[in-house]
């Protein structure tokens, strides 16, 4: 067998990139997503080549003020081994996020797909975090009923936003801040979620603080546009609110904060564990389009 190529794409060639063979089946590919549309970058961009044919690609991804990736994007190949040499060889790391239609599981192809590149993923040294569901709310959801017993308020303190979020991780079911928990204590998870927040190019005016009639805070909502699209950046309540219900009326006032901006397209997420949210989804009429399963490097 010949000698295996691991190097970036270089400029002007985009149509080697598109050579491997890929039925589309997870990933961008199926929402439409091509590397030409995808912003991205030739030095985060790699390739496999044998005998000068592409037989496994990745993409990282990061905003454009970024100087390291954010996401790794794209993992497709023909030749698995060929695939997790690129991932050891390639000098970048980001979480993996595999994007998945909905019922997966059930379709023999696409799982097959799916378990191909997660299985490489793995063998490269990734490990497996956890499953979540995206949604996608339209216009012809329409708009959940807004909030009566909450009253939103702009808060301009970055100070207040992080001591909030430290007491919402403290008692956490998220995935991601369980994580960084572990490994780096609450305050990191805290900053965390802060830093994400300010990261996205959306309005910081944005953000609202929930509090009752009383003047009792009850949490955050986080309506916000990522890049491509806008999105809930995140609800949180509070650990002594939780069990009123609060999160579907924080949920419903990023949603017409965001619709009353123009938005067409509000994408959120949440673990698949995390019942009570998916929940709250369900009844603010944000319909599950695809599902996510997350790999840390």
């Amino acid at each position: 067998m010949s000698d295996l190529i691991v190097r970036p794409l270089a400029a002007g060639e985009e149509a080697l990139f598109d050579s491997l063979p890929d039925p589309g089946l997870v990933g961008y590919a199926p929402l439409g997503i091509t590397y030409a549309t995808g912003d991205y970058r030739l030095e985060w961009t790699w390739i496999a080549l044998r005998d000068g044919v592409v037989v496994a690609r990745a993409v990282w991804w990061g905003g454009p003020d970024d100087t390291e990736p954010k996401a790794l994007d794209w993992f497709d190949f023909t030749d698995a081994d060929a695939a997790v040499h690129l991932l050891r060889t390639a000098p970048l790391s980001a979480e993996y996020s595999l994007i998945l239609p909905p019922k997966w599981r059930d379709d023999p192809a696409v799982h097959a797909a799916a378990t191909a590149r997660l299985d490489a993923a793995t063998a490269a040294g990734m490990t497996y975090l956890v499953e979540r569901y995206t949604y996608t709310w339209t216009p012809d959801c329409g708009l959940p009923e807004r909030s009566t017993r909450l009253e939103f308020r702009p808060e301009p303190d970055d100070d207040v936003i992080f001591t909030l979020f430290r007491r919402v991780n403290a008692t956490s079911v998220d995935a991601h801040a369980r994580r960084v928990i572990e490994e780096k204590g609450l305050d990191a998870s805290a900053q965390d979620d802060l830093d994400y927040l300010l990261w996205m190019p959306s309005p910081r005016e944005w953000w609202r603080l929930a509090y009752t009639p009383d003047g009792e805070l009850v949490g955050l909502a986080a309506p916000c546009y990522h890049y491509s699209a806008h999105c809930i950046g995140y609800i949180a309540v509070l650990p002594e609110q939780r069990g009123h219900g609060y999160s579907y009326d924080l949920l419903a006032e990023a949603t017409h904060m965001l619709a009353a901006e123009g938005a067409q397209k509000i994408v959120a997420s949440t673990d698949v564990p995390n019942v009570r949210m998916a929940r709250t989804f369900a009844r603010a009429g944000y319909p599950v389009t695809r599902h996510r399963i997350d790999l840390l490097p």
